[in-house]
């Protein structure tokens, strides 16, 4: 028996809709235009049955070796490893960063004083389901940025400093989870998407437009 549509998880449905508008446009079915604006629809609309019309012009769907690609594209890196590592980052009027795939510890204690911390997960190698950021700020600001299929918690105690939190927390139970632990004084601490939902899709949907060539890229 089918499930009437307004009964389903509306984020399963709106998923289903952005891989259809992905495929499509791919292939060639629809513009650039046309899958943007859709994609934006698709996104922002809170009605079942508004974000299915999106695509029921649209013949092509996807499929099982489309989910795999996918998966591949947008699942987080993870490794085993030893769980009990501990990094510790002292910037003192320097700066660090650290970014590309880079192996990520279970802890990380960031000491920083008159200068900055960057710590780019986008492409990490995740070794723990479960992620401790300590930190110890004074006068310092740093950066966390994140994609999307990553969680994160802040529980940071301030004293005369700021904490911003932009990054959404809407990956799946198995995606990691970063806690943010510690205190700042005069500095500050950020924690943002590396790149937005729409970036991400847009950029997966070329990665297959521009590999396609007249073949089925996966």
């Amino acid at each position: 028996m089918t499930v009437k549509l307004e009964d389903r998880p509306i984020e399963k449905v709106r998923e289903e809709t952005i891989d259809k508008l992905i495929v499509n446009y791919s292939h060639g079915v629809i513009s650039a235009e046309a899958f943007e604006r859709r994609l934006d629809q698709a996104s922002e609309s809170n009605d079942h049955q508004e974000i299915v019309a999106l695509v029921e012009d649209l013949p092509m769907e996807a499929d099982s070796n489309y989910d795999t690609y996918k998966e591949k594209q947008f699942t987080p890196h993870y490794r085993s490893g030893n769980d009990d590592t501990h990094q510790k980052i002292t910037t003192i009027l320097s700066n660090t960063e650290k970014s590309g795939q880079w192996v990520v510890p279970k802890r990380i204690s960031i000491v920083g004083v008159l200068g900055s911390t960057k710590l780019d997960f986008s492409d990490a190698i995740f070794q723990s389901q479960n992620v401790i950021i300590d930190v110890k700020d004074a006068l310092c600001s740093i950066e966390i940025l994140v994609p999307e299929n990553v969680n994160v918690v802040t529980s940071v105690t301030n004293i005369l400093s700021n904490t911003e939190h932009h990054a959404p927390n809407m990956a799946n139970r198995q995606a990691p989870v970063i806690t943010i632990e510690g205190w700042s004084v005069l500095g500050s601490i950020e924690v943002k998407l590396k790149t937005t939902m729409k970036e991400k899709f847009m950029a997966f949907a070329n990665s297959i437009k521009e590999s396609f060539s007249g073949k089925d890229l996966y």
